[in-house]
């Protein structure tokens, strides 16, 4: 199995392909999820309980902002044609490639995601590993070992699903906090996998400024190649630009992916600020100021129904659309752009030799 080839290469779920096919790349993204598993009331008002389980229509936005995960519908992507409708927009917006990072846990669906790739004509890449121990991942991750869980990411890499095989180890679930052990032993398993397979590694984790650099500790310690790990959501886990700067001086890319979600965050995760997308575009002005250019990724982490379209939120095309646009605004060069949407993404994606 180990004899594949991979090294130079990036692996979509139709087959290998050269970096510079990727063209502009959104690196984290959900065109399917089941995240149904993180439904919870936050009141028990009338209102709350008749809104908890209608299904999602597009007059329910405004509700649905601020109650991201007290409607069931909106936390399930299961619609394979809205899919390719929703993920096509992306592409006439001059979108190459589709980071796809529903992994284990959260509804992984390869064959699905080869009928995309073939109705869009988009390169996808598939995720692979174990989400977070709370997404439904705790009983499989205690009762294997470290070695299973490691052979099990290398197994879907290099063999796949009936050939369809992943491209990318991630995200990681790693938002306990303290970091529990089993969520350390899948860290450990994706590290070894890096290793063997010469994968990148992108890492979700906790919402908090500690989580990152725990992370960083563990990973390190186990032998992660720094410049080929994401850390994802910096813009609702590094709280102060100092920790981003931490999370850079360690080699890692940093991923702002919240993109198009406005200064409010669920306060089931506890109550604090979450940057617009004016801030994030300064925040990575001041990372390229310190010459972090090529540690920066940007994508929109859509991953419920109400960031569709079709529901009226912004959609997978919010970054060429919208983003890029202010980046031009904001004086960024069409050379920066380019680094930081096309060359960064196929760097993570490309595999190296395995170590």
């Amino acid at each position: 199995m180990m004899e594949k080839k991979l090294a130079g290469k990036v692996q979509t779920v139709l087959g290998l392909i050269d970096g510079d096919e990727l063209g502009l790349t959104t690196p984290h993204e959900h065109l399917l999820l089941d995240l149904t598993v993180r439904f919870k009331l936050m009141e028990e008002s009338v209102t709350a309980r008749t809104m908890a389980e209608r299904p999602m229509t597009p007059d329910m936005a405004g509700w649905i902002r601020f109650h991201l995960f007290e409607n069931r519908d909106n936390l399930l992507l299961d619609d394979e044609e809205l899919a390719i409708e929703e993920i096509m927009r992306f592409k006439l917006a001059g979108g190459k490639s589709v980071v796809d990072v529903t992994n284990w846990g959260i509804g992984q669906d390869p064959h699905a995601m080869t009928r995309i790739a073939r109705s869009t004509g988009l390169n996808i890449i598939m995720g692979t590993g174990y989400y977070t121990m709370d997404s439904g991942c705790a009983e499989v991750l205690t009762r294997k070992s470290e070695d299973e869980i490691c052979q099990e990411i290398i197994n879907d890499i290099m063999a796949g699903t009936d050939g369809i095989c992943a491209g990318i180890i991630g995200e990681i679930g790693a938002d306990s906090w303290p970091l529990h052990e089993i969520e350390i032993k899948s860290l450990r398993a994706s590290v070894r996998a890096q290793r063997a397979t010469g994968a990148g590694l992108t890492i979700h984790p906790g919402r908090l400024d500690e989580s990152p650099l725990q992370i960083i500790d563990i990973i390190k310690k186990a032998g992660a190649d720094m410049s080929r790990v994401v850390i994802e959501h910096i813009d609702r886990t590094a709280y102060s630009f100092e920790t981003m700067v931490e999370i850079a001086k360690a080699g890692c890319c940093l991923e702002f992916d919240c993109f198009s979600m406005e200064g409010y965050y669920p306060t089931r995760y506890g109550v604090f600020d979450i940057p617009n997308d004016a801030q994030r575009v300064n925040y990575i002005i001041r990372l390229i100021e310190l010459g972090y250019l090529n540690q920066v990724l940007i994508a929109t982490d859509t991953a419920m129904k109400s960031r569709l379209t079709v529901y009226g939120g912004p959609g997978y095309a919010h970054i060429p659309e919208n983003v890029i646009p202010w980046m031009r605004a904001k004086g960024m060069s069409e050379e920066v752009i380019r680094a930081i949407t096309e060359e960064n993404p196929k760097r993570i994606l490309t595999f190296v030799a395995p170590s």
